[in-house]
C-alpha cells in the first residue's frame, strides 16, 4: 500500500528542523519559508485584486519563528510594490533579523493593538504569524481582538494561530484561514481542522522527514487500488460479500447498505435478514435469504446497519464472528458489541468496526476527546481491530500501525443513513481481499466523493452545492468509483 502524503506532530518537525539546521547556513530555512510564503500571497493578490504593486497586506507577528517568518516574507512583498505593516503584538520579542529586513524595505510597523484594527481594515490580505507548532491553546486577549476585528482574508504562516498542532482542537479564540502555507511538512492540523486552514499550499524547505505515523491516501491511490474485473475473473473472483442488516422498524437500512455493496464492484451480494423484499425490490440481482443459515458462502461480512440489538441479532453477530472471514461491524453491532466485547477479542481475522463519536463512547465509556488521533489508535490497539472513526476527518488505525486520515472536504455526508452506505462498499473491499486499513480509507474517500458529487448535482452543478440524503449519495458512487479510477497516477 502506497500512501505518499504524511502528516506530522510538533515534535517530528523540530526534530527534523534540528537535523536540518546542522546542514544548512544559519537563517536559510526561515528564509525558504518566507519566500514560499511571499509567492502564495503574491498569487492571492493577483487572484483577489488583480494587481500586486500597489496592494496592500498587514502582518500579524508573534514573537516566534512564525513570526520571523512573516516579517521576512513581509520584505520580499514590500520589493515587489506591497504596501506592508507589520503589527508587533510582543515588541521586545520580535524576530529582530525579520523586523530589520521589513524597515530596510520599506514596511511600517505598529505597536497599538487598537490602531492594528483600523489597519488591517484597509488591506487586501492579511499573513496570520502570530504562533507556530509551539503555540497551545486559544489567541490570547489581544491577539483574539484584532482576530475578530478583521473582516479581511487571512493567510495563515504554518497554521492557523489557536488551532492545536497536534489534534486540530479549537477551545478558544482562533484564526480562520483562506489560506494556509505549511512549511516543511504537513502537521495534523491541517487535515483534522480542515475547515480552519483554507486551501493548504506546502512550502519545501529541505526536512529529512521519517515514515509517518499519520497519513492519508492519495485519491489517485485509491482509484488504481480500485477492484475491476480480470480477464480471468467471474462473479465469485471479485469477491462476494453478505450483509445482514436490516430489520422490521428499519428495513431501508439494508437495502442502502446491500445497494452500495452493489455499488461497489462486488462480483455478487448475498443478503441475509428481513428485509428480503424490500432488498429484492431494488436490487434483484442479490441472492436474498431471511435466515443466516442460508445465506451461502460469502468472503465477507458486514453486520450490523439497522439490524436491531435483540438476541436473534445478537446471536447472528456472534456466528458471524465465528467465522474466519473479514468482518465489517457498524451501527446496532457496535451496540451489541459495546454490552458484549468478548464476541470479538481475540478474533484473528480481519474486524472493522466503523462507530462515530457517540458509538465510540459507548464501545470504551469515554468520548473521542480533543485528541481523535491517539483515541482511535488506543482503541484498535486495545481491541486488536481495525476502527475507522467517522467524521469530516474520518480516522483509521490499525493495531500497532499507523492512522489514515480522509479529509472529505466538506460535510454533505452527515445525513441518515450514509453509515449504512459506507459500511457496505468496506464490505465489498474487504470481499475483494483488500486489507483492512487501506479498504476502510478508501471507502471513505469514494464515499466522500460520491456524497460531494450528489451534492453538486443537487444544488445544479455550477450554481453550488444542497444538503443531500443517502439515496443520492448512493446513486453516485458509481461516478465517484469512476472518477477515483480516471485519476493520474
Amino acid at each position: 500500500m502506497t500512501v505518499p502524503r504524511g502528516y506530522y506532530t510538533a515534535d517530528e518537525v523540530r526534530s527534523a528542523e534540528a537535523e536540518l539546521f546542522t546542514r544548512v547556513p544559519d537563517g536559510m530555512p526561515m528564509r525558504r519559508a518566507a519566500y514560499g510564503l511571499a509567492g502564495v500571497v503574491t498569487a492571492e493578490l493577483r487572484d483577489r485584486a488583480g494587481a500586486v504593486a500597489g496592494r496592500s497586506v498587514v502582518l500579524l507577528v508573534g514573537s516566534g519563528d512564525n513570526g520571523g517568518d512573516a516579517l521576512w516574507a513581509g520584505s520580499m512583498l514590500r520589493r515587489r510594490g506591497v504596501a506592508v505593516t507589520a503589527v508587533l503584538l510582543n515588541s521586545e520579542r520580535a524576530h529582530a533579523a525579520g523586523l530589520a529586513a521589513l524597515r530596510h524595505a520599506g514596511g511600517r510597523v505598529c505597536l497599538d493593538p487598537v490602531a492594528a484594527v483600523a489597519e488591517s481594515a484597509g488591506a487586501d490580505l492579511v499573513i496570520d504569524g502570530i504562533v507556530g507548532i509551539s503555540g497551545r491553546g486559544p489567541l490570547r486577549p489581544a491577539a483574539a481582538g484584532i482576530v475578530a476585528g478583521l473582516d479581511v482574508p487571512i493567510i495563515a504562516a504554518d497554521l492557523p494561530s489557536g488551532v492545536d498542532p497536534d489534534t486540530g482542537a479549537v477551545s478558544g479564540p482562533a484564526v480562520r484561514a483562506a489560506v494556509t502555507v505549511s512549511f516543511g511538512a504537513l502537521k495534523p492540523v491541517h487535515a483534522l481542522a480542515a475547515p480552519w486552514c483554507g486551501r493548504i499550499e506546502l512550502i519545501p524547505i529541505g526536512l529529512r522527514l521519517p515514515e509517518p505515523r499519520l497519513a492519508a491516501l492519495d485519491p489517485a491511490a485509491v482509484g488504481a487500488g480500485w477492484p475491476v474485473p480480470g480477464a480471468a475473473d467471474d462473479k465469485y473472483t471479485q469477491g462476494v460479500t453478505g450483509i445482514r442488516a436490516g430489520s422490521a422498524t428499519y428495513p431501508g437500512a439494508a437495502v442502502l447498505c446491500t445497494g452500495a455493496a452493489v455499488a461497489a464492484t462486488s462480483g455478487m451480494v448475498r443478503y441475509a435478514g428481513t428485509a428480503v423484499a424490500a432488498v429484492l425490490a431494488r436490487y434483484p440481482e442479490v441472492i436474498a435469504v431471511s435466515a443466516l443459515a442460508d445465506a451461502g458462502r460469502v468472503q465477507s461480512w458486514v453486520f450490523g446497519p439497522g439490524s436491531g440489538t435483540d438476541r436473534a441479532a445478537r446471536d447472528d453477530l456472534a456466528e458471524i464472528l465465528a467465522t474466519d472471514l473479514p468482518v465489517v461491524v457498524d451501527a446496532d453491532g457496535l451496540t451489541l458489541l459495546a454490552s458484549e466485547p468478548g464476541l470479538v477479542r481475540g478474533r484473528r481475522a480481519a474486524t472493522v468496526l466503523t462507530p462515530h463519536a457517540g458509538e465510540f463512547a459507548r464501545l470504551t465509556g469515554r468520548e473521542p476527546g480533543p485528541d481523535r488521533v491517539a483515541a482511535v489508535r488506543a482503541l484498535a490497539d486495545a481491541w486488536q481491530v481495525t476502527v475507522l472513526l467517522k467524521g469530516r476527518a474520518t480516522l483509521v488505525a490499525e493495531p500497532g500501525g499507523r492512522v489514515l486520515v480522509n479529509e472529505a472536504g466538506g460535510s454533505w455526508a452527515a445525513t441518515a443513513g450514509a453509515g449504512d452506505v459506507l459500511s457496505g462498499v468496506l464490505g465489498a473491499l474487504l470481499a475483494s481481499g483488500r486489507e483492512p486499513a487501506w479498504a476502510a480509507a478508501a471507502a471513505a474517500r469514494a464515499h466522500a466523493t460520491a456524497a460531494e458529487l450528489a451534492a453538486y448535482d443537487a444544488g445544479g452543478g455550477g450554481r453550488g452545492a444542497a444538503p443531500i440524503s443517502a439515496t443520492p449519495l448512493l446513486r453516485h458512487l458509481p461516478r465517484a468509483i469512476a472518477a477515483l479510477r480516471s485519476l493520474p497516477a
